[in-house]
Parts: structure tokens; sequence; C-alpha cells
């Protein structure tokens, strides 16, 4: 995976506007976060093979390193997510986004396809 490129994720975004695509999207303090340091309040969030249409999508930040993307859904909802630092397009034409910790482990994640991801 690539560091992000402000401008690149944008253009990738802006490729499945208006579409109906299928979302991945993570979001986690770590595996059992509280057993290892009592003072660390272990959260996580799961979602995959949602489709959904998004009629704007945007990144904004970078600053420090860390992104947000904001999905505008046709219903009116968003996807919103905080501290993606990677991105890639793989073999599966996957657009895929992450977001590392500073041990270097997934905290955020937030993957769009036009078709369903493996299950």
């Amino acid at each position: 995976m690539d560091k992000i490129n402000l401008e690149q994720v944008q253009e990738l975004l802006d490729g499945y506007q208006d579409k109906q695509v299928y979302v991945h999207v993570e979001v986690t303090s770590g595996m059992y976060a509280s057993h290892m340091d009592e003072q660390v309040f272990n959260t996580g969030m799961f979602l995959r093979n949602v489709p959904v249409t998004f009629t704007q999508g945007a990144i904004r930040g970078g600053s420090d390193g860390q992104y947000r993307v904001g999905l505008k859904l046709d219903n009116g909802g968003w996807i919103y997510i905080l501290g993606l630092t990677h991105f890639e397009v793989n073999a599966n034409d996957e657009f895929i986004m992450h977001g590392f910790n500073y041990d270097g482990k997934l905290a955020t994640a937030l993957e769009i396809s036009t078709k369903e991801f493996f299950k």
C-alpha cells in the first residue's frame, strides 16, 4: 500500500460516484486492547458487502498524515471514516484505504468495490 495521495484518492472516489458499490468499513482499537492496557477503551465496528450509492465522496486532512473520507449517500445519510493513512487498488479492482496506528496495526478501513468482496 502507498501513503495516501489526496489528489489520487479524490480521483478514485469520483470514479465511484453515482454508481451502486459495495463498501467494507472497519474501525478497531485493537483486538483485546483493554486486556493489554486497562486504560484503553476497546471499540470496534465492522460492515461488509453493504450496497450503497454515494452522490459525493470527499477526502480531507493530511496535515498529520491522517485523512478522513466522507461519502454522502443518495438517501441523505453519510459514511465517514477518520484516520486513513494508506491506499491501493488491488488486483480485484477493489479500492482499499486503511489507517494504521503508531504500531503499524490496522485501526480503520474503508474499501469500495463495484462487486461484492470475497465472503
